[in-house]
């Protein structure tokens, strides 16, 4: 009878961390840059009331497409692109947490969570500030948010939680929009927004949200992981490639962990971006606007960019640790 193997787990100790760093920086780019127009539609369909601009994920894309072209799913992508250090200390904090709980404890379970969630309290402290921003630039132009420019429909007058970031009238229209402003956005006059009617605590409006939302992800995410990994290599021939049971474990662990944690995604982008002062007060608004319903919107959207990340995630960070492994470990055992 053929014995079914398990998936080794490259260490901390196990790699060299010049090659780690670098390698992990060019992959981090590389996977922000290609799942980033879902996160700016699945913000849009999150903040809007209802269905007003869009009715889902297919139509929020041809309409941003037409009316904005290709650079409009890139509004705000410059300053999220600010967020690689945060997805650097992510990983170092996870692979420290598992290896100091390594010394302590045998259980996958209790290390992934627990450094999971460790990690995600470390990025998000870096994260929410340029989310913030970001989210703003990104719901520029479509009367959503409080921060809009000034070729931007005026908010409705009985809406407290608008601003405009100009006020002189607006210039006659051009004959189409630059792609130059498109891709960078009013960054300057957003932060100066946020500043201006928040002071400095208006950076890290929805912060509690944030911890709330990703905490619990991340600390989902991992064991599912680990988990789907176990189980489809008991059910694989010994002949698969530990690659490819990794590539099909880490979108069913994200698609798992981004459908239980949605609710508090939703709550969390209306909480920084329409500058709510509470959690609940915004929770009580969504349901008495839309319902039980409102919980699940932009949940296709999330799991439509988070599944490909994951995919490109596992396959490349997994990729990345046998590249970055000490060269005395490299034919030790196969990986």
């Amino acid at each position: 009878m053929e014995t079914k193997r398990s998936v080794p787990i490259i260490e901390w100790d196990d790699m060299d961390k010049r090659k780690f760093y670098l390698f992990g920086v060019l992959m981090t780019m590389a996977i922000r840059l290609s799942i980033y127009p879902f996160t700016l539609i699945r913000t849009r369909l999150q903040v809007q009331k209802g269905k007003s601009l869009y009715t889902g994920t297919a139509d929020a894309f041809a309409k941003i497409v037409r009316a904005e072209g290709l650079p409009g799913l890139y509004r705000g992508f410059l300053v999220n692109t600010f967020t690689l250090v945060s997805g650097q200390c992510y990983v170092t904090t996870y692979e420290l947490t598992r290896t100091y709980l390594s010394r302590r404890s045998d259980s996958n379970l209790l290390k992934s969570v627990v450094a999971g969630g460790a990690a995600s309290l470390v990025a998000q402290t870096i994260t929410v500030p340029i989310d913030v921003v970001s989210q703003h630039l990104m719901v520029q132009g479509q009367a959503l948010g409080r921060f809009q420019a000034a070729s931007a429909p005026p908010p409705p007058p009985d809406d407290p939680h608008r601003c405009r970031l100009q006020h002189r009238p607006p210039a006659a229209p051009a004959a189409g929009p630059s792609p130059r402003r498109l891709f960078l956005g009013n960054t300057k006059d957003v932060i100066l927004g946020i500043a201006r009617v928040d002071g400095p605590r208006g950076f890290y409006r929805g912060y509690a949200a944030s911890l709330m939302t990703y905490i619990p992800n991340s600390a989902l995410w991992w064991p599912f992981y680990h988990l789907y990994t176990e189980q489809i290599s008991y059910v694989t021939p010994s002949v698969c490639p530990h690659l490819l049971v990794q590539a099909v474990a880490g979108p069913l662990a994200a698609a798992t962990s981004s459908t239980l944690t949605n609710p508090m995604d939703v709550i969390r982008a209306r909480v920084q971006v329409e500058g709510r002062q509470s959690m609940r007060q915004t929770f009580r608004q969504l349901m008495l606007e839309e319902g039980a319903r409102g919980l699940s919107k932009g949940l296709s959207a999330r799991v439509l960019s988070s599944t490909p990340s994951a995919l490109c995630i596992v396959v490349g960070y997994e990729t990345l640790k046998k590249l970055s492994l000490r060269p005395e470990l490299v034919d030790s055992r196969h990986w």
